[in-house]
């Protein structure tokens, strides 16, 4: 992986984390995201 490539997505990661501002934090949009995901499959079996 390039130099520029590797900086790019530390660069993503670390504003990830910023957003998320705490692991629990994270957690909880983590949670979100698959109940959403969830959600959506469940819709489209019905």
């Amino acid at each position: 992986m390039t130099r520029a490539k590797l900086s790019l997505i530390s660069l993503l990661f670390m504003g990830v984390l910023a957003g998320c501002e705490t692991v629990e934090g994270a957690g909880r949009d983590i949670e979100d995201a698959g109940q959403a995901v969830t959600g959506a499959s469940q819709d489209v079996q019905s």
